[in-house]
């Protein structure tokens, strides 16, 4: 079923053409802003925005998985309504159209007669687009489609795709801000179990031509399924030498000196003030911040960074799922922050991973799908371990509860 992955590929290649056609006019974009509906609110941004193209990349992840392996697309799930209203007031359901003409048409209605735009849109939509990779050629495995479910988070970062920021300096490889921290998140998980399967990240805004201005950008997936593990080839780290990398991995918990050297974290510049004092005491100054959850889990994967952690509730099914599958076929993981500082750390308990098959009880909206103990993103459980051992001398559990 490498089939799928392969397919997921394709379609997270064509999401970043439309994430990358829309920021190249600043008037065609201002056009595709729409704010969410109350219900739809993130909590987490005074102004939240839906954009066309947010939800133009949600419909064709849907619909192209749907044409290749009918079935799939009625369990593919994201954080978009895929509900459109005009300047007329008109309420108009973004489709994929099985033709050019017709996505034409149905896209000239949300934008008001814009032809030009909507044309413009309509051939990126329907563009074919290949995309291989040797290390995927090479394995095929058998999952039954019919136990999978998909999570898409269509453009992560919103903020930073609508304020498209390109002159942003990166600290040690990490952007704090801007288009860089834009990603397109598609993971695969067990409808049983919960267990992510399979995860693409694909950064549409890697680097700009400053000649044409045009953006080139990157993807990463990873797979793992019953004992086989396999990921995209990840680019060196030029950040550090191997002593330091290694020196990561061992560290003794029970100094008190090493504890507060040994680590590097990425951060939400929203992280509460408790948790980034007890940090700096873990990290001393190799504390990132970055804007965009798939992005700050993408510094895990690519090594970047040890840990991501975040403590509020904030991130959702959709932001977690992509890199998390990643992370487990690299041999790391993602975990509910909140139950590991309840967790006895003797008690031979496995770590509380998250998990993607069931909603908060209770929780209405968006809520029923966030990851309401906050996470932590990992590439190594024994690091991880003396990581939380670290962090909770410093950081009492009251500190995270919501």
């Amino acid at each position: 079923m490498s089939g799928i992955l392969r397919e997921l590929l394709c379609v997270s290649e064509k999401a970043a053409n439309i994430a990358r056609a829309c920021r190249q006019q600043e008037a065609l974009f201002q056009l595709l802003i729409e704010e969410k509906k109350e219900g739809e609110k993130n909590k987490k941004f005074a102004v939240d925005f839906k954009t066309l193209a947010d939800v133009l990349v949600q419909e064709v992840i849907k619909q192209n998985m749907e044409n290749k392996f009918p079935g799939l697309g009625k369990k593919i799930f994201g954080e978009e309504s895929n509900e459109f209203t005009n300047d007329l007031g008109e309420k108009i359901i973004i489709r994929l159209c099985p033709t050019e003409e017709e996505t034409v048409d149905l896209l000239n209605k949300v934008l008001n007669g814009n032809k030009l735009a909507s044309e413009a849109l309509a051939k990126v939509v329907h563009q074919d687009v290949v995309f291989s990779d040797p290390a995927l050629d090479a394995i095929e495995i058998n999952i039954p489609q019919d136990t999978l479910g998909v999570w898409v988070d269509p453009i992560d970062s919103t903020y930073q795709y609508i304020k498209g920021s390109a002159d942003i300096k990166s600290n040690q490889g990490i952007f704090p801000s801007g288009l860089q921290c834009v990603t397109i998140l598609i993971g695969v998980y067990d409808i049983q179990t919960g267990v992510p399967l399979m995860g693409v990240i694909n950064q549409p805004f890697v680097s700009q031509d400053l000649n044409t201005l045009r953006w080139k950008g990157h993807c990463y997936w990873g797979l793992s399924y019953m004992g086989t593990n396999i990921h995209s080839f990840l680019p060196p780290v030029s950040t550090r030498n191997s002593s330091e990398t290694q020196s990561q991995v061992t560290p003794n918990p029970s100094s008190e000196a090493e504890c507060s050297h040994p680590f590097s974290a990425v951060i939400s510049t929203s992280e509460k003030e408790t948790v980034k004092a007890a940090l700096s005491r873990v990290c001393g100054e190799r504390i990132f911040r970055a804007a965009g959850a798939g992005y700050k889990s993408l510094c895990v994967v690519l090594g970047l960074v040890d840990i991501y952690i975040f403590s509020e509730d904030t991130t959702f099914k959709w932001d977690s799922c992509a890199a998390h599958a990643i992370l487990r076929a690299m041999g790391g993981g993602m975990v509910d922050l909140k139950e590991c500082l309840e967790r006895n750390p003797n008690s031979g308990l496995d770590l509380p991973q998250l998990v993607y098959h069931v909603g908060n009880r209770g929780a209405a909206g968006v809520d029923q799908w966030a990851n309401k103990g906050g996470l932590i993103a990992y590439r190594s459980k024994k690091q991880l371990e003396a990581f939380l051992s670290c962090l909770l001398r410093h950081l009492a559990p009251v500190d995270v509860h919501t």
